[in-house]
């Protein structure tokens, strides 16, 4: 990826693209596949006139894809993706649930949950991630009513406060509470696939969704996860939810895709997903990327303790955001939003602040 001057010159010299109408660029094209053309990268003006060409030809595929690639993304509930100032943004975690991986006990009552929530977005959060129901490999279903119970009030005051707040969950009735006590974002680790009424509950509304990959549930998920490509089995999956949202009436802008580390797949899958995220932008949505303290960090560094998992977690983060991810979702605000700061700086991504 290019970022800075660098980009901006490629750009306007039609060497490169804008990722995502970001401030990455892309140069060249990678291809797979049996539709692949002769040479397996090839630069962006090859690839535009290979796109126009099959488009004569009656193919308009190849020009689509790399107009998704491209095209500059809608503000995702509110909050700006791309232009002038845009930034990553960081989602901070609020887990309301006694038995969350990393933070479970920690806030498992509502009013714990409320602190600790004004504290992430005064550490610099943008969005407020609320889950009352603990998706962590193994864990079982909580009762309906007992998770709306959890977030609900937390939810409630902070948007209350003009805080962009994600309701974390898989129940449409969960779905449909979180948004009328004021929640802006559904984020849902089956894709809006998990309950047969939760589609129709975000397409009634004007929230945004998160759209993330998960083979199985929290309670089989990683008993033997396979697949013949990660990447490309993922990028399908979600193509296809994707393709149900906007069937449903839910615009690519309110869309953000997730490939959903951790949940139903093994290190080197994670692994291959970090290192193939740029790909998730030819799908036309917002991407978001959760890795903060996750066991594949653990199993990569030796680090059994998901809280000591901090530097691990800054790197993955630095990871998604060079392949354009812009949405972050992390535990460890404060230190995400220097290391960003940095990132961003050091990219060229953002004027430095005055002497």
């Amino acid at each position: 990826m290019l970022a800075g001057a660098a980009a901006v010159e490629l750009c306007a010299a039609g060497e490169a693209l804008a990722l995502a109408g970001g401030p990455l660029a892309f140069a060249a094209l990678c291809f797979t596949g049996d539709d692949a053309p002769d040479a397996a990268v090839r630069g962006v003006r090859e690839v535009l006139r290979w796109a126009r060409q099959a488009a004569a030809e009656g193919d308009s595929g190849p020009a689509a894809l790399i107009e998704r690639a491209s095209a500059p993304r809608a503000p995702f509930a509110g909050l700006a993706l791309c232009g002038a100032g845009a930034r990553p943004r960081i989602m901070g975690v609020c887990n309301v649930t006694p038995d969350s991986f990393s933070d479970g006990g920690d806030h498992a009552d509502p009013e714990s949950a409320l602190t600790f929530a004004r504290a992430l977005v005064a550490a610099g959060a943008d969005i407020v991630d609320v889950g009352g129901e603990s998706t962590r490999p193994g864990a079982r279903p909580v009762d309906v009513a007992e998770e709306a119970d959890r977030v609900l009030p937390v939810i409630e005051a902070l948007a209350g406060e003009g805080v962009t707040v994600s309701i974390d969950t898989r129940r449409a009735a969960v779905m449909r509470a979180a948004l009328g006590a004021g929640a802006a974002i559904v984020n849902d680790v089956s894709a809006l696939a998990g309950d047969p009424d939760s589609l129709g509950v975000v397409a009634a509304s004007d929230a945004a969704v998160i759209l993330m990959h998960m083979r199985g549930t929290p309670e089989t998920m990683q008993v033997a996860p396979a697949y013949d490509d990660a990447v490309g089995d993922v990028y399908d999956a979600l193509a296809a939810r994707v393709a149900a949202c906007r069937a449903a009436g839910i615009p690519a802008g309110r869309i953000a895709v997730d490939p959903g580390l951790g949940f139903g797949k093994t290190v080197a899958h994670n692994v291959a997903l970090l290192a193939g995220l740029a790909q998730f932008h030819g799908l036309g949505c917002a991407v978001a990327v959760g890795a903060s303290r996750k066991s594949f960090i653990g199993a990569l560094t030796g680090e059994a303790d998901p809280k000591a998992r901090l530097p691990g977690s800054l790197a993955a983060v630095f990871a998604a955001v060079n392949r354009g991810a812009q949405i972050v979702r992390v535990h460890d605000v404060a230190e995400t939003r220097q290391a960003l700061a940095v990132w961003s700086a050091g990219n060229e991504l953002l004027p430095p602040p005055s002497a």
